[in-house]
């Protein structure tokens, strides 16, 4: 019995290992999807979970609002503790007590996924466009951009602020209609672009590991 619950809680710390930072992202994706649902949904159309193949390659966009005032391309991380960053760093700081971790720049990430976009699109132009990072509540924003970075409480006013019309209804639902038609052209791929981002993770991983050491090794 002893060794079963060893056994329960060594297998449920691998997995929250393995999959925590997944399991963290979807529920900071979820709160984000509640929160959009409170937009008045004849200006504003909520997509979720977006996947694009481009050109073999596949673009993962957590939520794309098209609205009258364009379209809000939402990058959605649930961290917490303060952090740190700037609109062309490549990377931010995540700090919580004295640990210390580094993370690729969400406006650099949110700006692929536009271009994916683009790419998928090409009638839309850039000034259709508005990114927006959002972190969680238990986040403090220590950061300088231009790109509208806010928590979940900011969200809904972010996106208010922007009142000039641009889109008209046929052109949402134009727009709406062909991002629909991409998504589920890629639906198959979805299992591929986890593993993908994985490894991308790992690569990222292994090289700040390199250039901490390097780091430490001069001083």
């Amino acid at each position: 019995m002893e060794f079963l619950i060893l056994l329960l809680l060594v297998t449920g710390l691998f997995v929250a290992g393995i999959f925590g930072p997944q399991i963290k992202g979807i529920v900071g994706e979820k709160t984000v999807s509640a929160i959009l649902h409170f937009l008045d949904n004849s200006k504003y159309i909520v997509l979720n979970n977006v996947v694009l193949n481009t050109g073999g390659r596949t673009a993962q966009i957590d939520h794309i609002v098209i609205s009258d005032f364009g379209l809000f391309i939402i990058e959605t991380k649930n961290y917490k503790g303060w952090i740190f960053g700037s609109e062309n760093s490549e990377y931010w700081t995540q700090v919580i007590y004295s640990r210390k971790e580094r993370f690729y720049n969400p406006i650099r990430q949110n700006a692929g996924h536009i271009r994916a976009i683009k790419q998928c699109i090409p009638e839309l132009n850039s000034n259709q466009f508005i990114s927006i990072i959002v972190f969680s509540s238990k986040a403090s924003l220590k950061i300088n951009t231009d790109t509208i970075v806010t928590n979940t409480s900011g969200l809904l006013n972010a996106i208010k602020r922007h009142n000039h019309v641009i889109l008209t209804q046929e052109e949402k639902e134009n727009i709406f209609q062909a991002i629909t038609l991409l998504d589920e052209s890629a639906t198959y791929n979805k299992r591929e672009h986890i593993e993908s981002i994985q490894q991308n993770i790992f690569k990222k991983k292994d090289r700040l590991n390199r250039e901490n050491a390097r780091i430490a090794a001069m001083n």
